[in-house]
């Protein structure tokens, strides 16, 4: 069986409808695939109609912004209830987040010389919930500035580069206390990769895991084989589930292919056995 719990659609920053996500897992050989959009399940009802359609599971998540030590770490959470209102509080104060700082982030490309418009950025946003970085550089690409939006967050958009403008992400651990409220599992999406830049160690997982944390994605294209090792370690002597995932998000992402990275039968079955007792996980399967 192959399972990949990380992809995007259009409803976030992927360039794929859900529906045209599925079809492409179906077609890749993945026999479950998670949609995890950024901070929304918009996606979820077409993608599981789809699902339903070429007879693929679909495991429903999302991945959240949240702030560790002041720098950016991504949060999967599978099987929540959207409707959870003090989930749904925090995501619309990130969506706002996101939305809000486009206008500054084109102001400092324009004082760049660089001729873009928030038209620009709202066409590449097509069928998104909010535009962010990742639609500016699409505007970008699109306007011949960059080849690609690895060249845009390098370039303009990244950390610490000339267009980055800071916004809200909720507080990590109250993300992990919100996914548990409404009914879900998390787990830290590529903790040590280009997007966890507050780099999680030992401690603070097991910290998490106190308050309900679940697992931690540990097979990533951001991660190097040491990186890999150390957090599979980390994993074992935390009792958290082990994540393998692609990342996906169509053109907009290069080498991050549907299935590149999987998570193992064993381990998406901690997860639900964790999501349908309560617990922050089962026991690992040897």
């Amino acid at each position: 069986m192959r399972i990949d719990l990380h992809t995007h659609s259009r409803a976030s920053d992927g360039t794929d409808t859900p529906a045209e996500l599925v079809r492409a897992a179906a077609a890749s050989g993945l026999d479950v695939v998670a949609l995890t959009d950024h901070d929304t399940a918009d996606g979820w009802a077409e993608a599981q109609a789809e699902a339903d359609r070429v007879g693929i599971e679909l495991v429903p998540g999302m991945e959240i912004s949240t702030n560790h030590r002041g720098r950016g770490v991504h949060l999967l959470a599978y099987y929540v209830d959207p409707t959870h209102p003090p989930l749904v509080a925090e995501l619309e104060r990130i969506l706002h987040g996101r939305a809000a700082r486009v206008p500054t982030m084109i102001a400092r490309l324009n004082a760049l010389g660089i001729a873009i418009t928030e038209d620009d950025v709202r066409r590449a946003a097509a069928g998104a919930v909010a535009s962010g970085r990742p639609h500016v550089a699409d505007a970008l690409v699109t306007k011949g500035v960059v080849p690609d939006r690895t060249a845009a967050f390098d370039r303009y958009l990244g950390w610490g580069k000339p267009a980055h403008v800071d916004r809200y992400a909720a507080p990590l651990e109250a993300a992990v206390r919100a996914v548990a409220g409404a009914g879900g599992v998390s787990v830290v999406a590529h903790p040590w990769g280009r997007g966890g830049y507050g780099r999680p160690e030992e401690a603070t997982l097991a910290a998490l895991k106190e308050v309900g944390l679940t697992g931690i994605e540990v097979d990533h294209q951001d991660h190097d084989a040491a990186d890999r090792d150390e957090l599979r370690a980390i994993a074992r002597n935390l009792d958290l589930v082990v994540t393998g995932s692609s990342d996906y998000h169509g053109y907009g992402k290069q080498d991050h292919d549907l299935g590149c990275n999987t998570t193992a039968p064993a381990e998406l079955e901690r997860l639900t056995s964790a999501r349908a007792t309560g617990t922050s996980g089962a026991r690992r399967s040897e």
